[in-house]
């Protein structure tokens, strides 16, 4: 009787978590495929803000007190200005958000550097990186590079950990991530790759195929990066999870911690792949 309710609750999990897995994946394709720019920047301003919401009370478990309201208003305003004014709105913002945290720490005694560096830090870690999935979608071919990008995460995610539980003998960094393996890391890299060449025999992006492989590559390793960077932050706070929001997930931060870095590599090796800039609204 024990090992049946086991069970169940087991399958409970995983109906949990794909059902929110499912929902979010609904969300991020309908935005790319119906929303243009502006409802998929609408979609990566709710989730950026939440992710650094819960990036910020981490910092807080280490005694550091960032200005959450601005970095908040920066990371909600990033995809926006992107989806409005393209490279060119993100860097304003961005430039806005350092001045205003720099007349914070000077008006405030109390403020300390560390608080301050903390507060630019988490929007330009979150908000900034994720802001770039929007720029990708204003690309020519953009919306098949937004699929690509998000699909290649996903993939990514699924067959690491598959080949990792399943066959994984090699740690990559146990002090930090001790269940990625580097068997999982050459298996999230291949189908990574297999996505981006997918897309290159089904759409046409103006790429190459050596440059879509180049992209692959990068998006990959981004991803464990990214992945990794954020299990540091959680080891370093004492904490299982970044949060509760998402069921069977964890946080925001947690659910996107690879598309984060994924998005601002990926839009850079397209760009150096020979992608042209289609426009802001």
């Amino acid at each position: 009787m024990a090992s049946l309710d086991k069970q169940e609750r087991g399958l409970s999990a995983i109906f949990v978590r794909t059902s929110t897995a499912v929902l979010i994946g609904l969300a991020f394709i309908g935005a790319i495929l119906f929303g243009r720019y502006l409802g998929l920047a609408v979609v990566i301003s709710i989730v950026a803000t939440m992710a650094v919401a819960e990036f910020y009370a981490l910092s807080r478990q280490e005694r550091r007190l960032p200005n959450e309201i601005f970095g908040w208003a920066a990371v909600a305003s990033m995809p926006i200005a992107a989806a409005a004014y393209g490279a060119f709105g993100l860097t304003a913002v961005v430039s806005m958000l350092v001045i205003a945290s720099l007349l914070w720490h000077l008006l405030f005694r109390q403020v300390r550097a560390t608080d301050t560096a903390i507060t630019v830090f988490g929007a330009v870690y979150i908000g900034f990186t994720l802001s770039h999935f929007v720029l990708i979608r204003q690309l020519d071919a953009g919306t098949e590079l937004a699929l690509a990008t998000i699909f290649s995460v996903w993939v990514n995610d699924i067959f690491a950990y598959l080949v990792g539980s399943t066959i994984g003998r090699h740690k990559m960094a146990p002090r930090i991530s001790p269940n990625k393996s580097w068997e999982g890391f050459a298996a999230g890299t291949v189908f990574t790759i297999g996505v981006w060449v997918a897309v290159y025999f089904l759409a046409s992006t103006g790429l190459s195929l050596r440059a879509h492989i180049m992209v692959g590559i990068a998006a990959s390793v981004a991803a464990v990066v990214g992945d990794l960077a954020e299990s540091r932050l959680k080891r370093e706070a004492g904490v299982k999870d970044s949060g509760r929001a998402l069921p069977g997930h964890g946080g925001f931060l947690d659910r996107f911690d690879s598309l984060t870095l994924v998005s601002i590599v990926t839009y850079y090796m397209l760009l150096i792949g020979g992608a042209t800039v289609g426009g802001p609204l």
